[in-house]
């Protein structure tokens, strides 16, 4: 009978293998229903690839619906990202498109 473990090492550099670089992110902006808050979604740069993080900028509207004021910023990961993306569509958020730079 044959018996094969893995070592310690192996296993990490198994969970460090890349799955490639072309990673889904969410990218754009949401509007609330009451056209109040836009919510910006961006990916951080900086981030290694197997570490994605998601800046949110939040800013106050004018009356057009367009980025009045920033009200704050965070630095999320991906995960969360995704998560607080989703959810804000389902309470009524809608994707906007605004050229930001």
């Amino acid at each position: 009978m044959y018996c094969y473990s893995m070592s310690l090492r192996e296993v990490n550099a198994w969970s460090n293998f890349s799955y490639g670089t072309n990673i889904d992110t969410p990218n754009g902006c949401l509007l609330n229903a009451e056209g109040s808050r836009l919510i910006f979604f961006e990916r951080c740069r900086k981030s290694p690839k197997n570490n994605i993080k998601i800046f949110t900028h939040l800013f106050y509207t004018n009356h057009l619906g367009e980025p009045a004021g920033l009200k704050s910023t965070s630095k999320i990961l991906l995960n969360e990202a995704w998560g607080q993306w989703n959810e804000l569509q389902e309470h009524g958020w809608t994707e906007v498109s605004h050229n930001f730079g």
